[in-house]
């Protein structure tokens, strides 16, 4: 008998093409093309797991390879090892060392207002590995 708080997982040899929605934590350790929602939930993108999606989630924690841009009304954690290609907009954004990420940061005071890609204002730039740290 499964336990109610234990999050749903997608196995590293599941592929999945299209769109993948929830209102339960979610742990992807496969391939999943296309976008990726769970608004109030956790999201963990794990080191087998390779996504050419876009992310939507109330927390972010990548230890895989993503290609999209991620969205979170929470926090957005990147670590060592993982390739994130895509912008991100969040409350908070930590990257740790040896984490490669390509692409622009967006980081709002409140709950995003939509899903839209970070726009240009107010936006750090990096590209490379990360030096680590909180941003």
């Amino acid at each position: 008998m499964a336990v109610e708080n234990t999050p749903a997982r997608i196995g590293k040899s599941v592929v999945i093409r299209g769109e993948v929605k929830g209102s339960e934590d979610l742990i992807v350790d496969g391939r999943v093309e296309g976008t990726i929602s769970l608004s109030e939930s956790r999201l963990t993108v794990g080191p087998n797991a390779i996504l050419a999606a876009d992310l939507t989630a109330r927390d972010v924690l990548v230890q895989g390879q993503v290609q999209g841009n991620i969205i979170a009304t929470g926090r957005v954690e990147l670590r060592a090892g993982c390739q994130v290609t895509g912008d991100v907009r969040a409350t908070r954004l930590a990257i740790e060392d040896n984490a490669v990420f390509r692409g622009k940061v967006d980081l709002t005071q409140g709950p995003t207002p939509s899903a839209k890609p970070p726009e240009s204002t107010g936006t750090a730039q990096t590209e490379g590995s990360a030096s680590g740290g909180l941003f």
